[in-house]
């Protein structure tokens, strides 16, 4: 780029900071500098950081710096001091010509909050050129003939310093002849002429030696010097006359090489070689327009040789001479002047005048994220540019002063949908055809802690069988963060609650790098079948975020206990069993019940009797099912008077557990059953009697009846949650008669033989998890009643809640609370209800 080019870049780049007023953050004025050129490098310009009131502190955490689009940094700041220095050379004359003015527009800018402050930094011209000739030496040719007053253009001189610096005059050497006179051109330079004074002799002098002096205006003065020499010719009556003393022409700056420009035509009345012209270049023609044009010297048509640009140079002055062959040569003059038109060849650009901040997600709208400019070389509506985002970014432009803008939010930014914006910025001129050119700013979202952790699944089922050694990994839970850094970074922790009274702490505790859930003893399903955990994760952001997750943890039963015998109840103690029957008792007779239970649970809680061994088998039969002993014939009087059963008692576990117990059965003839005696004892209260059957009548009808409606009522809401949610209340996993816990419930009074007992039965007789057994015993003076639990010790309702992990085969699922908790509370109600029926009934009988 030519200096002349370079100033024109300067100066449409000062136009910028004209009328400056920033919408994003409103500058009062604009600081100012003023400098001589050629300072030594670091040199102070003015205390920055003091005029635009910025503290030291703040030039550091701000990051001023300064920003420059002249393509070389003359300037930095001091961070130390807050003073804006010289960085490089400054040479006026390089950067803005012979321009009067000659100011450096800069850009100071400071972040957090992004602010752009205009600064100017005017260039003193100092008096460091001298004036230059073209050429240093000057041939002519004059015949002695010419007459006295005739003016030859002489060849200028250039000083690249301005002002007073500058070319102010001419002065040529002492002589007879000549005299020097100046001459306004149409750019307003004044040019010397040589003017003949007196008549020439050639016999007398026939050469003249002549020194031209420029000189400039500074202090001290300097000067450029040029010597002239003046040849004395023989008489050539006439000169070559252009037609026109100035030729104007208008092209455009895309024209071909090779383009006729101008044709210049000068005649010369003489005749033979006196009137022969020659066309060429004016001797001080500058060495880019000989570059550029070039002149046919018979025709005097000027061409086009080079490529020319407007954003270069908007007008060219050519000097044009013709000169005749004749002795001596008569020379003409004329000047031709290009005007190149622009003509939009340039593209418009996008430049940056701050790098793009990280821009955090939840920043606000408005928030500056870049300071931008857009210039395009081209003038008038070439060079008019309009800058455009695509739609639908969550960015836009706020145009500021001149060509200008900041780019700002607009709209929701989300890291975690787009981490990385590439801003597309379209820059299109309003030339015909337009141009345009597109820059891409990537601007980066910085995260921040939005987003808590996000379990795999609300809540998780963990089922692990009993007797596990301590220490164990029960479970891992998993969690995710949709965050960056430390905002994604887990720790996992589990929350204080109570299991049966106790810390949960005792029981688990878990990893909080993995989420890996340990147990801290052996669990017993028979002491406690399910608890829950109440997991958290927490990301390290700031603040942190935390979300939670349930853990239901299951004890899976497994068969850790044999059955134990509860009747009769003189085999828990380890002695032997005494009953006694009659001689005369038939086939079938009741002779007596083993009862036992197991602590254990579903399957392995399912019991069976055997006997093992026997005095006479052919004489006792045991009942698998129900442990009821009976004669398989009728007694004889060969039969032994002491018999003595060894009955096997077996769960339905894997492995199988057993208990054994010896029952001695005494033959005794004349033997009178005790319940005939008890009944003797009744007869007295026979009425009493009745009204208490009466009430027992009563209290179960009452309590068929509510069961009834209350199962109704929790039916009519299922059926509305089934219709919404698509599934059943209940359904069952494996027997239609489980589809209805209370259906199959049955009171059973067995009076045959010596034993007298109840059986409240909730499904199939078979079935020994589901019965309830009350035994009497007929030696028992007080008639005491004996509730047995169904297969463990354990709470009714923390059975039902473990009936899924127990019993996977044979039990009901609940899928509606709202069922489970009333199917609950009807069944302990009834339970209740029914035992104290019972007991009645027992003081009754």
């Amino acid at each position: 780029m030519t200096k002349r080019a370079r100033y024109r870049d300067w100066r449409w780049q000062a136009l910028w900071w004209h009328h400056i007023f920033l919408l994003w953050n409103t500058i009062d004025g604009q600081t100012r500098y003023t400098i001589p050129e050629e300072l030594k490098q670091g040199s102070v310009v003015g205390h920055l950081a003091k005029d635009l009131g910025l503290g030291l502190s703040e030039i550091f955490d701000r990051k001023l710096r300064v920003a420059s689009e002249a393509g070389e940094q003359y300037f930095s700041v001091d961070t130390g001091k807050g003073e804006l220095v010289v960085n490089e050379r400054i040479d006026r004359e390089a950067l803005c010509g012979q321009s009067a003015s000659c100011v450096l527009p800069l850009q100071v800018v400071v972040e957090n909050p992004l602010q752009l402050h205009p600064i100017e930094v005017e260039i003193r011209d100092i008096n460091d050129n001298s004036p230059r000739f073209v050429k240093n030496e000057l041939a002519l040719e004059i015949a002695e003939s010419t007459v006295i007053g005739v003016r030859f253009p002489l060849i200028s001189a250039e000083d690249q310093d301005v002002g007073t610096n500058g070319l102010r005059t001419y002065v040529l050497s002492k002589n007879d002849c000549f005299s020097l006179k100046m001459k306004q051109i149409e750019d307003g330079r004044n040019v010397p002429e040589l003017v003949l004074d007196k008549p020439l002799d050639r016999e007398t002098k026939s050469v003249h030696q002549l020194l031209l002096t420029a000189l400039d205006g500074g202090n001290p003065v300097k000067l450029g010097t040029a010597q002239i020499t003046i040849t004395v010719l023989d008489n050539n009556d006439n000169y070559p006359i252009f037609q026109n003393s100035l030729y104007k022409v208008v092209v455009k700056e895309d024209i071909a090489k090779g383009t006729l420009i101008v044709k210049t035509q000068a005649s010369d009345p003489d005749e033979g070689p006196n009137g022969e012209v020659e066309y060429s270049f004016g001797i001080d023609t500058p060495e880019n327009v000989l570059r550029l044009f070039d002149i046919n010297s018979v025709t005097g048509e000027m061409f086009l040789k080079g490529l020319l640009d407007h954003e270069t140079t908007v007008t060219y002055r050519i000097d044009i001479s013709a000169k005749d062959k004749g002795s001596p040569k008569m020379e003409g003059h004329c000047r031709v002047q290009v005007d190149v038109l622009d003509v939009n060849d340039n593209s418009p650009e996008v430049i940056l005048t701050s790098q793009p901040n990280d821009v955090p997600e939840d920043a606000p709208s408005g928030t500056v994220v870049a300071l931008l400019s857009a210039r395009d070389l081209d003038s008038g509506d070439n060079g008019k540019v309009t800058l455009k985002l695509p739609v639908g970014s969550p960015f836009s432009l706020k145009p500021s002063f001149s060509n200008n803008y900041a780019l700002v939010t607009t709209g929701v930014i989300d890291r975690e949908i787009m981490s990385v914006y590439n801003i597309v910025i379209t820059a299109t001129d309003a030339g015909s055809p337009s141009l345009n050119s597109r820059k891409i700013i990537p601007v980066k979202i910085s995260d921040i802690n939005d987003n808590a952790p996000v379990f795999s699944q609300p809540s998780y089922n963990v089922y692990i069988k009993e007797n596990g050694r301590a220490g164990t990994i029960i479970y891992s839970v998993s969690a995710s963060d949709l965050d960056l850094g430390d905002n994604a970074k887990l720790s996992f922790s589990i929350l204080d609650s109570k299991v049966q009274e106790v810390s949960v702490s005792s029981y688990v505790y878990i990893n909080s790098e993995n989420g890996s859930i340990y147990s801290m003893h052996s669990f017993d399903y028979e002491k406690l079948k399910v608890f829950q955990i109440q997991v958290q994760a927490k990301d390290h952001g700031s603040p942190s975020l935390s979300s939670n997750a349930t853990v239901h943890v299951f004890i899976l039963d497994q068969n850790d206990n044999a059955p134990s015998v509860i009747y009769p109840s003189s085999a828990v103690h380890g002695s032997l069993s005494q009953q006694r029957t009659s001689r005369s008792s038939k086939a079938g007779h009741l002779v007596t019940k083993v009862t036992a239970v197991d602590a254990d649970s579903g399957h392995n809680a399912w019991i069976s009797y055997r006997l093992a061994e026997a005095t006479d088998a052919s004489l006792f039969a045991v009942n698998l099912y129900t442990g009821e002993v009976r004669t398989k014939r009728a007694v004889s009087e060969q039969d032994d008077s002491s018999q003595r059963l060894l009955i096997e008692i077996k769960d339905d576990g894997d492995p199988v557990q057993s208990t054994t117990v010896t029952v001695s059965v005494l033959l005794e003839d004349g033997l009178h059953e005790p319940i005939l005696d008890l009944r003797h004892k009744t007869d007295d209260s026979h009425k009493k009697t009745g009204r208490m059957a009466l009430y027992l009548i009563l209290s179960l009808a009452s309590v068929s009846v509510l069961s009834l409606v209350t199962f109704l009522i929790l039916a009519v809401k299922c059926l509305k949650s089934s219709r919404s949610s698509g599934s059943c209340c209940m359904r069952r996993s494996d027997s239609e008669d489980y589809k209805n816990p209370n259906r199959n419930l049955q009171l059973q009074l067995n009076t045959d033989g010596p034993i007298k007992y109840v059986e409240v039965l909730g499904g199939d007789m078979m079935s020994q998890s589901q019965s309830f057994r009350s035994c009497l015993s007929p030696t028992s003076e007080y008639s005491d009643f004996t509730f047995v639990k169904p297969s463990s010790t354990t709470d009714f309702k923390d059975m039902i809640n473990v009936l899924d992990a127990s019993l996977p085969d044979s039990t009901w699922t609940f899928e509606s609370q709202q069922v489970r908790r009333g199917y609950l509370s009807l069944c302990e109600y009834n339970i209740h209800v029914i035992s104290n029926i019972m007991k009645s009934f027992v003081i009754l009988v």
